[in-house]
């Protein structure tokens, strides 16, 4: 089993520069890597380019610029073109497919915030059993870097990245680890239903408030950017740096606030229940702008399509974080030993749980569930919640059996 830690690194002024420099050089890479692979293909012979090629080339580029990217880690540089080669196999995946496609592009230097070192040990090594009572990692070409490890890390570890956000450097590991014991079992299961009005309907009844941090945090927000606006006309100036620290700090906030709640909230669920069924909703797709209706009697102008109302849909749908509750509730589930199944969303809030009536009639709003068949009365998430339990179990036995 893998699993990954995440600590804050307290850098000097001068290993601060040097984990900029490293970015900058890794990113420089990158950009002539990509740029490599665009003119191989203009060229008549439509040459492609693929990893192993210019992996090869480290080796020339390394003694040809050894100030820049000589002193870093061999692997590492390894690592960065593995991240160009995946971003061309995204690609062409999503042009077979038909969708989409996004091309790779240049990373700006403030657009380029990862170094991935393959293995502790090799341009870098974690190191918590130091003489100093501070952990520190070692990486190649910065130094001893001292860390804030807020709790132990368990296993062997096999990857290091080191990744700033604003001005705040981190330390990623993987670790492997053995198989965690399964927690006792409780003989409860439940179905979720995930909604906006409350971040959570479970099937026993109760409910989970949407704290909607985005939200709250708005005002403060607009706030901010509108500052950042007004001073966006030099970038140099201490003032536009503070004001984009600013807009960081809050964006920063709302995502530490939004995985609080999804860990405390899945760690509810697992601890509780043996079994965990939930909605398998096509987030991607739910949180997509209308398409445009062009007027046939006025060439050039569109007929309203509800883009507005959509739009703050989609803000709310994308501030509960659904995705990232259910990320964090399958790796807590899978280190639990419990179970957990998604299931067709389909009619699930539109199905009387007692008689099996299905009638879009059923949901009178978005609160209120009344069956035109036989009367019964409910939340409307509950219903929806009870109906993915069943399916979920009706899921699992089939798949037992």
């Amino acid at each position: 089993m893998i699993r990954a830690y995440k600590f804050l690194m307290r850098p000097t002024v001068g290993q601060s520069a040097a984990l900029g420099e490293m970015l900058r050089d890794h990113c420089s890479l990158y950009n002539g890597a990509l740029q490599e692979r665009r003119d191989a293909y203009r060229h008549p012979s439509k040459t492609s380019i693929k990893y192993g090629q210019q992996s090869a080339q480290l080796k020339e580029i390394r003694a040809f610029d050894p100030e820049r990217q000589g002193r870093w880690s061999f692997s590492s540089q390894q690592a960065t073109l593995r991240r160009l080669d995946k971003a061309f196999a995204a690609f062409f995946r999503r042009v077979k497919a038909g969708d989409k496609p996004g091309y790779p592009r240049f990373r700006g230097v403030n657009w380029f915030d990862t170094v991935d070192f393959p293995k502790d040990g090799d341009g870098c090594r974690w190191n918590s059993t130091a003489h100093d009572p501070a952990t520190r990692v070692r990486l190649q070409g910065v130094g001893h870097v001292k860390v804030n490890q807020h709790r132990p890390v368990t296993g062997k570890v096999k990857t290091v990245s080191v990744k700033r956000e604003g001005k705040r450097w981190y330390v990623i590991l993987t670790a492997e680890q053995p198989e965690p014991k399964p927690l006792p079992a409780t003989g409860s299961v439940v179905g979720i239903d995930m909604g906006i009005a409350n971040f959570l309907a479970v099937s026993n009844g109760a409910f989970v408030p949407n704290p909607r941090h985005g939200r709250k945090a708005s005002a403060k927000l607009e706030a901010a950017q509108q500052a950042l606006a007004r001073v966006r006309r030099d970038k140099r100036t201490a003032n536009h740096q503070r004001a984009v620290q600013r807009v960081a700090d809050l964006h920063r906030k709302i995502r530490r606030q939004r995985l609080d709640h999804a860990h405390k909230t899945a760690l509810g669920l697992v601890r509780e229940h043996d079994f965990i069924a939930y909605e398998d909703l096509k987030i991607r797709n739910m949180v997509k702008a209308p398409a445009p209706k062009p007027d046939p009697d006025q060439p050039g102008s569109f007929l309203p399509n509800g883009a507005g109302a959509k739009a703050g849909l989609n803000h709310s749908i994308s501030d509960a974080g659904w995705g990232v509750f259910l990320t964090i509730l399958h790796a807590k589930a899978e280190s639990a030993g419990r179970e957990v199944i998604a299931v067709d969303p389909r009619n699930t809030s539109r199905t009387c749980p007692e008689c099996g009536h299905v009638s879009a009639e059923n949901r009178l709003t978005q609160e209120k569930f009344h069956c035109q068949s036989c009367g019964h009365n409910a939340h409307a998430d509950t219903v929806g919640a009870l109906n993915v339990l069943r399916a979920g179990l009706v899921r699992r036995d089939a798949r037992q059996g």
